[in-house]
């Protein structure tokens, strides 16, 4: 495929006609950051309405054999890490077919697989009705989100980088962060909704369903948007010069394992602090709060908004300050909110709703750069398998275990220890980064 190939191994016979055909019709900046944005919606909010389900649905649809509430939630938030641990699977076996067949049958075959794993969890029965069969299914499920999520990995937010100016890198590099907080409103606004409209016994019967449908919806809405920039002729142009394809993954650890294992670590902080703002409050709420569960997914869903308001401010700062010094203030930001955090939630209602509004605001101006760390140390052929591959292990360490790891320490040791753990993450960072500047004066 290669030597035939005009646009590179990563592009069938189909993709270049496509893209001859559109050759007229240059694609805007605008319409680029438009197909990131729902591109990247889609998948968080897949994620989130598993991430809410793991909180309000599943310990008492999955795991009614528990002993308690809280011991079934860590039971939901083990099965809730399995897609992160199959995401870098999926990123290998999809590069593969990536390289084989083309980014779009890559996306379709993905983008079909999480979308079905996220609809085939809305017939999923009770542990009441087929018992450990309800377990194993979920867990299934589960894996096929994340196994699909590696292969969503589409490379459009590498053609938006690779087009910005200079001295507005940070601020398209935001621009894909953008999809995280607008899918998790989405999810959040739906749950909502049926939570306030039905009582308790209809919401875990069927109420819960509905997010799950029309997830499978949303996903073919942003499968079309991704592949008309796909089949452009900016995308097969970057192809053509090997900036987007698809590289062996052994090939990319031989030549960029190091600057992978520093990728992985500089995001942590944020990556840390995502589920301890969304998934974590909601399950403090749930296990130990007052306020009811409606009014305060109305408060997450306005954190969510601060949490937009302040990734577009990150792209302002990076710009001015530089994306490494961005990074470095807010791992500082995040380490002075793990010790602020714990005592809001102890506060009550009151300190709670801080605690989410604030902590969006903090990791919306860290999150905004985050992954934009991660593919600028990656050179021409590897920037894409490069990219991808650091961005599941940062997942992987910083964010999908968070859940699990917060719930254990705060209830077994007190909420201060969820603070000592964000505290980590925020080191880390600091020591990467520190790392990083080193090895680029020494090379």
């Amino acid at each position: 495929m290669a030597n035939a190939s005009h646009y590179g191994p990563s592009s069938t016979s189909m993709e270049r006609d496509a893209r001859l055909i559109h050759a007229d019709k240059p694609v805007s900046a605008g319409s680029i950051a438009i197909g990131v944005i729902i591109g990247r919606m889609s998948e968080f909010f897949d994620f989130f309405v598993y991430g809410l389900a793991s909180v309000l649905v599943f310990p008492q649809l999955i795991f009614p054999f528990a002993p308690d509430r809280l011991t079934a939630t860590l039971y939901s938030f083990a099965i809730f890490s399995l897609a992160f641990l199959a995401r870098p699977v999926g990123s290998v076996v999809f590069m593969t077919i990536d390289r084989l067949y083309g980014r779009g049958t890559k996306l379709t075959i993905a983008l079909f697989l999480l979308g079905g794993s996220t609809a085939s969890i809305a017939f999923l029965p009770g542990y009441n009705e087929i018992g450990a069969w309800a377990v194993a299914l979920l867990a299934l499920f589960r894996l096929g989100q994340g196994f699909a999520l590696g292969g969503a990995w589409d490379g459009l937010a590498s053609l938006l980088a690779l087009n910005a100016p200079k001295n507005h890198r940070g601020w398209y590099a935001m621009i894909p962060q953008l999809g995280a907080p607008i899918g998790f409103a989405l999810a959040s606004v739906i749950f909502g909704y049926f939570i306030a409209n039905l009582s308790n016994e209809d919401f875990l019967s069927w109420g819960w369903r509905y997010p799950f449908f029309v997830a499978f919806a949303i996903n073919v809405v942003a499968l079309f948007a991704r592949l008309r920039l796909v089949m452009t002729q900016e995308f097969g142009t970057l192809l053509e010069q090997h900036e987007l394809e698809a590289a062996p993954i052994n090939q990319v650890l031989r030549v960029h394992g190091r600057d992978i294992l520093l990728g992985a670590f500089v995001p942590l902080a944020s990556f840390a602090m995502f589920h301890l703002v969304t998934i974590f409050p909601l399950t403090w709420m749930f296990l130990y709060g007052t306020q009811p569960i409606g009014a305060f997914m109305v408060v997450q869903i306005i954190g969510a908004m601060v949490g937009i308001v302040a990734i577009i401010v990150s792209g302002m700062i990076a710009d001015r300050i530089g994306r490494r010094a961005q990074l470095a203030v807010c791992a500082v930001l995040i380490a002075i909110f793990s010790f602020v955090g714990p005592v809001l939630i102890a506060m009550g209602s009151e300190g709670q709703d801080a605690f989410v509004i604030i902590g969006f605001g903090v990791l919306g101006l860290s999150f905004g750069q985050a992954t934009g760390s991660i593919s600028s140390r990656f050179g021409r052929g590897y920037r894409y398998t490069g990219a991808a591959f650091t961005s599941d292990l940062a997942w992987l360490v910083g964010a999908g275990f968070a859940p699990l790891v917060a719930l254990t320490l705060s209830s077994r040791f007190g909420l201060h220890y969820v603070g000592y753990y964000l505290l980590s993450g925020a080191l880390c960072t600091l020591a990467a980064l520190a790392f990083s500047k080193a090895l680029e004066q020494r090379d």
